[in-house]
């Protein structure tokens, strides 16, 4: 028998039809999965910005004393949370400066 012979005498089995494909999906999918693993932790090595560096680009941070979970909960405690009014936001099909219509039934009030 030649090579051509048997080369189509095993692409009608079934076992090579559907295994070899699977085999070749398993073994570089193996291999996709390395380069999305690679850059997870390619970048998890990354180094914090530090201020010097975000003032280059224009952005001006504050000092990490400045603001502290206890000043932020003395800005939040002094907020009056028993009286609030729901706003509609705009939506970006509509114009601005015109006013919008509500049909709900608190806007009637």
């Amino acid at each position: 028998m030649s090579f051509t012979q048997k080369l189509n005498n095993y692409t009608k089995r079934k076992s090579f039809k559907y295994g070899v494909p699977f085999l070749i999906m398993i073994v570089g999918g193996s291999f996709g999965l390395q380069q999305f693993s690679n850059l997870r932790y390619q970048y998890a090595k990354m180094q914090p910005v530090t201020p010097e560096e975000m003032k280059k680009f224009g952005v001006t941070m504050k000092k990490r004393q400045e603001v502290t979970l206890e000043s932020e909960y003395d800005k939040v405690k002094g907020i009056d949370i028993e009286n609030w009014s729901n706003k509609r936001g705009p939506r970006p099909w509509e114009e601005e400066g015109l006013p919008t219509t509500s049909s709900s039934p608190t806007a009637k009030q």
